[in-house]
């Protein structure tokens, strides 16, 4: 059994307890001792009090050290973590293994990033009666950072906010998804081996209720967040003068024009499209592509789809595993059949076993069906005709969501115009809406979020400017 773990006491005897449940398989793969309110309330207040003793008068260099520690440890240990996120999510082993490569790039990342934390002078000249003054701005870390991370990429989406925020000064108080906790309290006790103070993380195991409790605390300083829109807006509404970031849900647009590489663009969205059951919150949902290669695009597209090898996610072979539950594969199923029943076609896929969706194509689909209009999470793709490029971009803004798109061409001012127009935080270009790098800033806009993540731009987020000014002599 597995625990909370609070100024680095581990506290697992409690009687609540809930199963982690491999999805691929069903057998129970770890238990989980869920914290008592009595627990909660010391992990909240040691975070609060660790800072003010400790973290905040911690150089960047020893913070860097630790992080960049803490990456090593993660680099020897790659194997280990893998295939814990097999086992707690399903995640076929050779997406596993490159989840925690980019968890090791984070942890540099964040490394790096903690020696470059800069202020400013302010001219204060510049102002009338400025004359004789100096004004200098600090960037100071705001206090506790609540962590509450999702299950689709359990330890690399948990270190895009705990990195950051260590790098930046601040103590953590995380909390991560039920299903995949394996991961998280491997992480936390391997920032105790590279020599992360006690108290610095500490790890809260805990359902839904836990979370809102974090949010409404009064000794945690900001939220970071990654899950469904819904508990989003309930965050956002509870949050009160704290800072927040929420990274929320998508359906990611990915536009060809028919200059595009068809060949190329089918392999970039089978992967894009597909990747982990298409439990990524940039997969590529909707697919516009210019009318004059639709069909050769269709044909090769449903081709490609059909090659991927379903099954067992500790294969090294398997490109599609299981979803993280049956419920979640059942829900994603019934998506397919309402648009089947008004109209649309399932040109390949459409079938479930247990938890395995097999991956789906629909055609013929309407604006305001569920798999278009809401973040299906699933193995599921719509493939739709345009004609112009006006047409395109007005089909992709037509959404309440706006993260990420992909834009296939070969025309570089087409590019331009089209990323200029689309209402979202990235846009690639002749890339996959689902790529991401842990370096650029990712975030959206409308109801895909607020804040960005991304190392740099998440450190900015954890901290906030201090003025101190200065009347120099006469």
């Amino acid at each position: 059994m597995i625990g909370s773990i609070i100024n680095g006491q581990e506290f697992n005897n409690s009687d609540n307890t809930i199963d982690v449940i491999n999805p691929y398989n069903g057998e129970v793969v770890s238990e989980i001792a869920l914290a008592s309110d009595i627990e909660f309330e010391k992990g909240v207040t040691n975070s609060y009090d660790t800072f003010h003793n400790t973290m905040k008068d911690m150089p960047a260099h020893e913070r860097s050290d630790i992080l960049r520690k803490t990456a090593d440890l993660m680099e020897e240990n790659a194997e280990e973590f893998a295939w814990a996120i097999v086992k707690e999510a399903g995640k076929p082993i050779h997406f596993s293994r490159g989840e925690v490569q980019r968890s090791v790039q984070v942890l540099r990342f964040a490394s790096e990033e903690a020696k470059h934390i800069t202020g400013e002078v302010v001219p204060m000249d510049a102002a009338i009666d400025g004359d004789g003054r100096l004004g200098l701005v600090k960037q100071v870390p705001l206090g506790v950072v609540a962590a509450i991370t999702p299950f689709n990429f359990p330890l690399n989406l948990s270190l895009h906010k705990i990195a950051p925020a260590i790098a930046a000064g601040n103590t953590v108080i995380f909390k991560p998804a039920e299903k995949t906790p394996i991961s998280a309290y491997q992480l936390v006790k391997l920032f105790q081996e590279a020599g992360l103070p006690d108290g610095v993380l500490n790890l809260v195991m805990g359902t839904g209720e836990i979370g809102e409790a974090l949010v409404t605390h009064d000794k945690v300083h900001k939220i970071s967040f990654t899950g469904s829109l819904p508990v989003g807006r309930s965050i956002q509404e509870s949050a009160g003068f704290k800072k927040v970031t929420l990274e929320l849900g998508s359906n990611s647009p990915n536009i060809l024009f028919n200059d595009a590489n068809i060949n190329e663009a089918a392999k970039q969205l089978v992967k894009g499209a597909f990747s982990f059951s298409g439990q990524v919150c940039i997969s590529a949902q909707r697919v516009y592509v210019q009318q004059d290669i639709y069909e050769p695009f269709l044909k090769e597209y449903i081709k490609q789809t059909n090659e991927l090898t379903i099954g067992d996610p500790t294969d090294e072979s398997t490109d599609i595993g299981p979803m993280i539950s049956e419920e979640e594969a059942k829900r994603a199923k019934q998506w397919i059949d309402d648009a089947a029943e008004h109209g649309a076609n399932v040109e390949t896929g459409g079938e479930r076993d247990g938890t395995i969706l097999k991956p789906t194509i629909m055609t013929n689909v309407e604006s305001n069906m569920k798999i278009i209009a809401d973040e299906v999470f699933a193995p599921i793709v719509s493939v739709i005709p345009f004609d112009t490029e006006e047409d395109v971009i007005a089909y992709s803004n037509d959404s309440i969501y706006g993260l990420q798109a992909g834009v296939f061409t070969k025309d570089i001012d087409r590019a331009m115009r089209v990323a200029d127009q689309l209402e979202m935080g990235g846009v690639w270009i002749n890339e996959i809406s689902t790529y991401r790098q842990d370096n650029h800033p990712y975030g959206g806009v409308k109801q895909s979020g607020v804040g960005r993540e991304g190392v740099k731009y998440a450190v900015e987020d954890m901290t906030e400017p201090k003025f101190i000014g200065f009347k120099l002599k006469d």
